[in-house]
């Protein structure tokens, strides 16, 4: 009969006793069994344990680089809002400037104009936000555009001097736009009524600026504009027009500059408070007197 059981005598190398130990075959294979099985799983978790210790440093890496990158992306975002800004101001600083030199008409004046500040600027366009280097390209296109209206604006005015002296391109004075051009609600009626021109308010006794170079035609005082100047620009047939001032500092047929001192702020005629009101004329005609200034 087949031996089922296996001896296991162990013998010490000094004095000792002698050991003996049996054990059945089922039990060996049951004990070889359970300990490859054992051997089996905890290989394959170490395994585990090790790609999975790669895949989260793997993953740490790029949760970094991806955090790293947000922060880049928002950035680009930043400039790219920031070169709109720039370009939408160089597409009105341009459009004023293609006006004066009769380029481009002034857009016609539809609703009711804003008030006060830069409210009658026009709408500035909003890029979609799509991807960013559509954008990009957007953005360049425009600039590449706006730069070469430049060109030709700078060859026609350097043509053009004693045109361009003569053409109103500054501020009267420095205050903010208390009343735009076109219809607006009468400040003193509450009735629907065109305005000529743009309302300037600041402290009165400021100084008021003729907006180009050119001969008073007229000094004069009446219930609605108060004390007003006339100046004519004779070789561009512009006339300009400066109401409610506190004081004349010109006197009619004097020639006057660009940025010379012509009167003083004040309140005189249909005024609620201390403010020039300005107008710009072509040849007769009502013209936006925004599009005549480039320096605000």
């Amino acid at each position: 009969m087949q031996n089922k059981y296996i001896s296991l005598i162990i013998i010490p190398h000094k004095k000792g006793k002698q050991r003996s130990y049996s054990l059945s075959k089922k039990a060996i294979h049951i004990t070889a069994g359970v300990t490859a099985f054992v051997f089996v799983v905890l290989t394959l978790f170490l395994i585990d344990y090790f790609l999975m210790n790669g895949t989260r440093r793997k993953y740490k890496t790029l949760l970094a680089d991806y955090e790293q990158q947000g922060v880049t992306l928002a950035q680009y975002r930043e400039s790219i809002d920031s070169l709109n800004a720039k370009i939408h101001d160089l597409e009105g600083y341009a459009k004023k400037l293609n006006v004066m030199a009769g380029f481009k008409a002034e857009d016609p004046i539809e609703g009711e104009p804003g008030v006060g500040g830069n409210s009658d600027m026009p709408e500035q366009v909003i890029i979609e936000p799509q991807n960013e280097l559509s954008q990009l390209d957007v953005l360049g296109e425009k600039a590449d555009g706006i730069n070469r209206n430049f060109d030709v604006l700078n060859s026609h005015f350097e043509n053009q001097k004693l045109e361009l002296a003569q053409t109103p391109s500054i501020m009267p004075t420095q205050g903010y736009w208390s009343s735009s051009y076109g219809w607006r609600d009468d400040p003193f009626t509450g009735k629907r009524t065109f305005h000529w021109g743009v309302d300037i308010a600041t402290q009165t006794g400021n100084p008021v600026l003729a907006t180009a170079d050119g001969i008073v035609i007229q000094t004069k005082s009446d219930k609605t504009g108060g004390r007003t100047i006339k100046i004519s620009h004779p070789k561009t047939g512009f006339v300009t027009v400066y109401c409610h001032l506190s004081k004349y500092l010109v006197k009619p047929g004097q020639r006057v500059k660009r940025g010379d001192t012509i009167g003083l702020i004040g309140a005189t005629g249909r005024a609620r408070g201390p403010h020039v009101h300005y107008e710009v004329r072509l040849d007769g005609k009502s013209l936006n007197p925004w599009y005549y200034i480039l320096d605000n």
